[in-house]
């Protein structure tokens, strides 16, 4: 009598394991997964990995994905850049390989197609600026911005201090937030006291108009009087 082989374990063996927080119902729990990237994206990773190479080794689920996905973003979210440059760099040279293609195809079509030529160069000039505009984007996250603001105080004794802030930027489009003080010019230290008032506290005269002159009362021309 044969015996029979033990059956190996598949992926859809597996259990799907799903952290709850504390004091979440089940219902919750599902909502709240379901409303993340992680899984969702995890979902389409495995439903393209399927189409384009089909089952691979081990057969990775969605939720596998999906741990991958969260691990990679807190590695971003911690400083890690490297995945965001990877990321850019592939889809720069995949952009570039896009425009050579359609190009050719372009050419090919020149002369005999001109409609399918006019529309293949079109879309190789569209793969070819989003090229360009992802290198762009390489570029600036490789090459943090630092940025002087320079605040002026005015401390008691009207002497005025200027003061340099530094700040780095190494994202993307990032700006430093803007301070609510004056920006002032010039190099850091201490500049001349300012005027102030008269430490005598002697009275500061001010200017007015002066009231006209009395004027007589005005008296009867009596020469000519009876």
């Amino acid at each position: 009598m044969s015996k029979s082989k033990p059956k190996t374990a598949t992926a859809d063996d597996r259990p799907h394991v799903v952290e709850a927080n504390k004091g979440e119902t089940e219902t919750d729990t599902m909502a709240r997964v379901m409303t993340g990237p992680f899984l969702r994206h995890g979902i389409l990773a495995n439903g393209v990995s399927d189409k384009m190479v089909g089952k691979l080794p081990g057969e990775p689920r969605f939720d596998d994905y999906a741990k991958v996905l969260k691990s990679k973003a807190e590695a971003v979210a911690s400083g890690n850049l490297s995945l965001a440059s990877d990321l850019l760099t592939a889809q720069a040279l995949t952009l570039d390989a896009l425009f050579t293609e359609l190009a050719r195809r372009a050419t090919l079509n020149m002369g005999d197609y001109i409609n399918a030529s006019e529309i293949y160069a079109r879309m190789a000039l569209k793969a070819q600026a989003n090229s360009r505009a992802t290198i762009e984007a390489l570029l600036k996250l490789h090459q943090p911005r630092e940025q002087t603001v320079k605040h002026v105080h005015v401390n008691e004794g009207a002497q005025a201090v200027v003061a340099d802030n530094f700040h780095h930027h190494t994202g993307v489009g990032q700006n430093g937030n803007s301070s609510k003080q004056c920006h002032a010019t010039g190099s850091a230290g201490e500049r001349p006291a300012l005027s102030g008032p008269d430490p005598l506290r002697k009275g500061m005269p001010i200017p007015g108009r002066k009231g006209k002159e009395p004027v007589s009362d005005a008296r009867r021309d009596e020469s000519g009087a009876a």
